[in-house]
């Protein structure tokens, strides 16, 4: 099946702002789309005026021309976007650059982003309820919305300029920050109309660019960060420099929920550049003139740990706790059709390990708290969310702390938490200067917010053709949404994120039973979203299954799953699209090369991974090739859209190859990358991304080829070895060949050798 190649849908109809529309929603959003403590949606991220707008406006300088929270042009004509979401390595910053150039009528290269403050009201992303970026939604949250300001702006602005040339605005046209009319020939530059526009009333209607017209959406475009990326001078968190700051870095206790009980600081104090040692209750910090001298300080201390309850907890306790709750454990139901049917049943039990997320910039957060405010500069996914907590802690008003945004060195879900910038802030409270805090990565992996851990149980009853006519899956593990936002719980208890791609699936199986086990960790153990969230653990079982269903019938992997999906034309069309790009069913492979699809719907996205791989007879996994069909919609920027399916298959890979998490006398045993593992350079693939041309709405991107890369690798390496992996990470040990093999391999490669010379 060729890619659809029809063009997007026609929006050119006027956009009534006084509605909104509804976005496709998957995997995360769904688990937040619910009125959560910030007012209702409908106040958040708005096209149009709203009541904090002006404040908003008056913090930032007072600009002649602030229609909405987004848009500042001043009399220079300078355009600024303010941005709604956080950049953190997913592109945003320049996807929602497009949407806005687009139909503001400026060159890409004529807009400066800036990131956002704190504001749930003005910033908050409806599919998530508040300021947040994670899901995968931030260009679905935009969409619609930065494309309607930038036409707002646009609107207004030619309105200006007609009023003043006693013209029809529909004679005017907009070229690179200037409307032009040119039945007189006259143009005027936007800082020129600057203040007029600014004094108009809101549209009523606005018109959107018809696709047909796009200048920019749909192109591969430049990343507008990337020149001062590549030339140092962007700002992420932990490059901050503050008059007076000094640097901080610390050591909390190892074991989960663990206190600190007693500190002998007089070795530290006495060395060089070391100017204070700050306690919690759970933490010790010191500060030096600069890291090193806080690092050596820091290993100079003699720290005793009142290590609790958890003290002698292991990753089997953990392990045996989860399988008995899969087991044994009261099931809430996401999906029940009813009683199982007769037939042939077959059944597998799955392991998904503990994961850190162990972004490139570790966690830092320089806090600088005053009698009357408290200045936060840090990188987050959560801004408003920062600012409470540091609200909290200090005892000042909200309106009194102000978080500076940085850019992330990565976030993966890690900075949707705010424990570091919590503990920056009781830190910097102790002491009269900027405090810059910076996490060690030895700090950083063991104590992070870790991906749960989980235990499923899946089963099918297959037909007489070896076709599934029923399902079940029951998958165990801790819930992060309980904890981020129980008020996005179902009424039954139910967390949506637990069964996300297996409550809903796109393959024609008529009935099927989904439960889901809640079980806590151990007091003191938090567990956090990690990219991809809960379709990252469920495609890994559930597609690495179908395919054990296809050798359970004797059917080819894609012949079986193409069978499957007659009812979902764009499953079915990344499917074949992804099998035509890498020649499946074409020449024969080499021995113990093998190739395993996976297919899904995480995010409101359609994916097809297939990896191939080789497995030496010593058990070693050598990455070959990875091809990806992505089916997301409508794109913005197509080298966005490659760039990121590309990142989330290396990083969903190289923790299916390497990473879990595992846990010795009550803490993680893993410090650093030599035990926490990476894909290298040369470890990784060459992968190929194919898109899906049509008119639907975005889906999300940036966790999709992360969900989608472990069950296509547990596959190639099944379709290599004829070995099923049933955990991750990869076990090494299993893929080894017996040792007759190895000795035929051996005496077959020298005697090549003896023929070659």
């Amino acid at each position: 099946m060729k890619p659809v190649t029809e063009g997007p849908q026609n929006t050119q109809e006027g956009v009534d702002l006084g509605r909104r529309h509804a976005l496709q929603a998957g995997g995360l959003a769904i688990a937040f789309l619910w009125l959560g403590g910030v007012g209702p949606v409908s106040a958040m991220i708005n096209a149009r005026r709203q009541p904090g707008d002006a404040a908003a406006a008056l913090a930032d300088g007072n600009p002649p021309f602030a229609p909405n929270a987004f848009i500042r042009i001043d009399t220079t004509g300078k355009v600024r976007l303010v941005m709604p979401s956080a950049e953190m390595g997913q592109s945003i910053y320049t996807g929602c650059s497009m949407l806005l150039s687009e139909e503001l009528g400026v060159g890409l290269d004529q807009i400066t982003v800036e990131h956002s403050p704190a504001s749930d009201e003005l910033y908050g992303i409806p599919l998530l309820g508040g300021q947040i970026t994670g899901g995968s939604t931030s260009t679905r949250g935009t969409w619609q919305v930065l494309r309607e300001a930038g036409a707002v702006a646009r609107t207004m602005l030619v309105s200006a300029a007609a009023t003043r040339w006693q013209v029809d605005p529909a004679s005017c046209t907009v070229e690179r920050g200037v409307v032009h009319h040119a039945a007189s020939g006259r143009s005027l530059g936007f800082g020129e109309l600057a203040v007029a526009a600014g004094k108009l009333p809101m549209p009523d209607k606005v018109q959107l660019t018809d696709p047909k017209d796009f200048k920019l959406i749909g192109k591969p475009m430049r990343r507008v960060d990337a020149p001062d990326k590549i030339n140092g001078t962007t700002q992420f968190g932990i490059d901050v420099r503050m008059p007076g700051m000094k640097i901080a870095t610390v050591m909390a206790c190892p074991t989960f929920g663990g206190k600190l009980a007693a500190v002998d600081d007089k070795a530290a104090r006495a060395l060089p550049g070391v100017v204070d040692v700050l306690r919690l209750d759970n933490a010790v910090a010191v500060v030096g003139e600069h890291f090193w001298a806080a690092k050596q300080g820091l290993q100079a201390l003699n720290i005793s740990w009142d290590r609790g309850e958890n003290a002698t907890l292991t990753t089997p306790q953990l392990r045996a706790g989860l399988a008995e709750s899969a087991r044994h454990g009261k099931g809430i139901a996401a999906r029940d059709d009813g009683d199982q049917p007769q037939g042939t049943l077959v059944q597998s039990e799955y392991q998904s390990p503990m994961l850190a997320h162990a972004t490139m910039e570790p966690l830092n957060a320089t806090v600088h708290v005053t009698a009357d405010q408290c200045d936060v500069w840090t990188g987050t996914q959560v801004p408003a969310r920062a600012a409470n907590e540091a609200a909290r802690i200090t005892g000042l008003p909200v309106d009194k702390v102000v978080v500076h945004n940085q850019y992330l060195g990565g976030g993966f879900g890690r900075r949707l938490e705010t424990d570091w910038v919590e503990q920056a802030v009781a830190f910097a409270k102790q002491v009269p200067y900027p405090l810059k805090v910076v996490w060690t990565r030895e700090e950083d992996i063991r104590h992070d917010r870790m991906r749960p851990m989980y235990h499923d149980l899946v089963s099918a009853v297959l037909d007489a053709d070896g076709k599934p006519i029923w399902y079940g899956y029951r998958t165990s593990g801790s819930s992060v949404l309980a904890r981020f936002a129980p008020g996005a719980m179902g009424k039954d208890g139910m967390d949506s994120d637990a069964v996300e791609c297996v409550a809903e699936i796109p393959y024609d199986i008529p009935k099927g039973k989904v439960e889901w086990i809640r079980h806590d960790m151990p007091t003191g153990l938090v567990t956090g979203w990690w990219r991809g969230v809960g379709p990252t653990h469920n495609l890994f079982v559930f597609e690495s299954f179908m395919d054990e269903l296809a050798h359970h019938a004797g059917k080819d992997p894609l012949d079986y799953r193409r069978a499957l999906l007659q009812k979902s034309p764009r499953a079915l069309g990344v499917l074949n699209l992804a099998a035509e790009k890498i020649g499946w069913g074409g020449q024969p492979l080499p021995a113990r090369v093998g190739r395993g699809i996976a297919l899904g719907e995480p995010f409101g996205s359609h994916v097809c991974a297939i990896v191939e791989a080789e497995v030496t007879p010593q058990g070693e996994v050598r990455l070959r090739r990875a091809v990806v069909a992505i089916d997301c919609g409508v794109a913005v920027n197509t080298s966005s859209i490659e760039a990121q399916i590309q990142g989330g298959i290396i990083f969903g890979l190289s923790a299916a190859m390497y990473s879990g998490l595992t846990v010795k006398e009550g803490a993680i045993e893993q410090g650093n990358f030599n035990d926490y593992r990476n894909l290298r350079i040369n470890e990784a693939p060459m992968v190929e991304v194919h898109r899906v041309i049509n008119a639907e709405p975005p889906g999300g991107l940036g966790e999709v080829g992360t969900a989608i890369a472990a069950p296509a690798l547990a596959n190639a390496i099944f379709a290599a070895t004829g070995v099923r992996l049933y955990k991750l990470p990869v076990d090494r040990g299993l893929l080894v060949q017996s040792p007759d093999a190895l000795k035929s391999v051996t005496v077959e490669r020298a005697n090549e050798g003896r023929a070659m010379a």
